[in-house]
């Protein structure tokens, strides 16, 4: 059966919609092997506990900072993370009790999706990401996420150049770099892969 030209436009239309949502989904993915996200986890959303989930973050920060220092990928960050596990899980304990609270704290190393998120200078797209994840209390509140290698959050106000310095390539970066309305349409692409694949349970 002969197509019209609107059924032929559409046609090719999604055909390069899914060629370029799977070219931004291995772009994604590439990404995600060189990072290690931060994933601090509230008891609750009550004020309070939103509260201590920003202080566990700045306790594990100051922590995990200087045991990366030397770190050049992230295999070699892992190994120095989980090595040091205890001492960062004691840190956020620490936090808790300083602030006066009992909760008890977990963390480990878990691959989960992570929506797209802003920060000053650049956004990560929505996907599948290796993270230090950090549970206080019930873990039942909003999340914090962030970057813990390499360390985006405290760095990349230097802009693309503190990017690549970093050790991003320059597709890796012009990914998460931008705001202007074509890095809009391509995130918003990406959550759209990301969640027919969690759907499908991939």
């Amino acid at each position: 059966m002969k197509l019209k030209i609107w059924e032929l436009s559409i046609c090719v239309a999604l055909v390069i919609a899914v060629l370029w949502g799977a070219l931004l989904e291995r772009r994604q993915t590439e990404l995600a092997e060189q990072l290690i996200r931060l994933h601090v986890v509230a008891h609750s959303d009550e004020v309070a506990d939103q509260d201590l989930k920003l202080r566990v973050r700045d306790s594990v920060q100051a922590v995990t900072e200087p045991l990366l220092v030397g770190a050049t990928n992230r295999a070699e960050a892992e190994a120095e993370l989980t090595a040091h596990l205890p001492l960062i899980r004691a840190a956020a304990a620490e936090a808790v009790a300083d602030w006066g609270g009992n909760y008890p704290v977990q963390a480990a190393f878990v691959w989960e999706r992570h929506p797209a998120r802003a920060y000053e200078s650049f956004t990560l797209p929505a996907g599948r990401y290796y993270a230090l994840r950090v549970e206080i209390g019930a873990a039942a509140g909003q999340n914090w996420w962030c970057v813990v290698f390499p360390p985006l959050c405290l760095e990349a106000a230097g802009g693309s150049e503190s990017l690549e310095a970093m050790g991003l390539s320059e597709d890796e970066v012009a990914l998460i770099a931008g705001g202007d309305r074509g890095h809009t349409v391509r995130f918003r692409v990406l959550e759209v892969v990301d969640g027919v694949r969690a759907w499908f349970g991939r």
